[in-house]
């Protein structure tokens, strides 16, 4: 059974945006980071952690998994057309968290205080702050 054309576009129109639009990206971006660095506070310390953190305590899966959900950050950043040197510094972020959080019980006390994907939102805020400025969202 073949779709026409017309039947495509209204599929199309019903996915969610996951288009280049700037608001887009900031929307999924600053979702990403909340996901994998403060989707939980830890009771008693009262300290935000997300899944970088927890599953990077499982062996070698768990840090590529969440290199892999780093690296999506990045590659919206180059999406974005942020410069050379801003994905270089993001993918550096990723490349040291990745690389220390594998060293076993050390890399997962890194892990809980290095957080790359907070440090690669404020450059991709900090960008779009400066290219963008009617993406800006009040903060609470």
């Amino acid at each position: 059974m073949a779709i026409s054309e017309e039947q495509l576009r209204r599929m199309a129109q019903q996915l969610p945006d996951v288009s280049r639009d700037p608001q887009a990206v900031r929307t999924r971006v600053e979702a990403m980071e909340k996901v994998l660095e403060r989707a939980f506070v830890i009771p008693g310390i009262k300290q935000p952690v997300g899944l970088d953190a927890l599953v990077g305590m499982i062996p070698v899966v768990g840090d590529i998994v969440t290199a892999i959900m780093g690296a999506y950050i990045v590659w919206e950043a180059r999406n974005l057309g942020m410069s050379k040197w801003q994905i270089t510094r993001m993918a550096a972020n990723v490349g040291i968290d990745t690389a220390l959080g594998a060293i076993p019980l050390a890399g997962d006390v890194f892990d809980f205080f290095w957080r790359s994907n907070t440090r690669n939102l404020r450059i991709i805020r900090k960008h779009l702050d400066k290219h963008h400025p009617g993406t800006r969202t009040i903060e609470g």
